[in-house]
């Protein structure tokens, strides 16, 4: 099976935002790992708020609010390390990093120090499905894939708290009750809506869904229906769907294009 950068037509470098819930962050430095095993330069970021990375996530952390130093710093450090993470600040009662606005983002990318940058774009507190706020996703302009995310655990549970980031919102989209069972059908218009995951999305951005968690033959055939559904709708302006799990081996399952 193909790897996440020949799945996602991740070539020649850029800026990669991900949105949505259901494994971004393992997502982000899955991705990192991919790319920088190339030998070139990667910055794992967001534009909200992320958990410290583990040195297994990313050994290297630098701590700026001023994108001038960061780059000098990162000169530095990239000479021996492809792949650093960078934050704003550091809250240590969250033990949490707080990132960048989009607009230091974009000045991250024009600086050409880094060949891609990738970007949580939003938060979604461990749940495996969810509809963002007004407010989400935070998308930098520079952005020229937009990933949106979802976990196929969702499949079959309850519309609640429980399993779903703002499950009104999720209602609100889908019609489907609060208390409900989750289908495919449901977790599709998250994705298609222009209030569902990949609001925000820059027009020039590729757009891709991720369907996370197809790490049993049942989810494997759940998202195989969603990724029907999202293909089959051309004005969506899919340029792939990828089921896949980024915690094992191998990351991708399945592919689906729209060509």
């Amino acid at each position: 099976m193909a790897s996440l950068r020949h799945s996602l037509s991740l070539k020649k470098g850029g800026v990669i935002s991900l949105m949505g819930a259901g494994g971004k962050t393992a997502l982000m430095y899955r991705l990192a790992r991919e790319l920088s095993g190339q030998g070139v330069p990667v910055l794992t970021t967001t534009t909200t708020k992320i958990y410290t990375p583990d040195q297994k996530q990313s050994s290297i952390v630098l701590i700026s609010e001023s994108t001038d130093n960061l780059v000098i710093e990162a000169r530095s450090v990239l000479k021996h390390k492809p792949h650093i993470t960078a934050g704003s600040q550091l809250i240590h009662f969250q033990r949490k990093l707080k990132g960048f606005s989009t607009e230091k983002i974009d000045t991250l990318w024009r600086s050409g120090v880094f060949r891609w940058i990738i970007v949580e774009a939003d938060g979604a507190a461990g749940r495996a499905l969810k509809a963002p706020a007004l407010h989400e996703p935070v998308i930098p302009k520079c952005t020229q894939w937009a990933i949106g995310i979802c976990g196929l655990s969702a499949v079959g549970k309850p519309l609640s708290e429980e399993w779903v980031f703002r499950p009104q919102r999720v209602s609100k989209i889908t019609g489907l009750a609060l208390g409900n069972s989750i289908n495919e059908s449901a977790i599709a218009d998250v994705f298609l809506s222009p209030d569902g995951v990949l609001k925000n999305a820059p027009a020039s951005a590729k757009r891709f869904a991720f369907l996370n968690q197809a790490d049993s033959q049942e989810r494997l055939e759940a998202g195989e229906k969603i990724a029907r559904i999202l293909i089959s709708r051309r004005e969506a302006g899919f340029a792939g769907v990828v089921i896949g799990q980024t915690l094992y081996e191998p990351p991708v399952k399945a592919y689906y294009s729209k060509d």
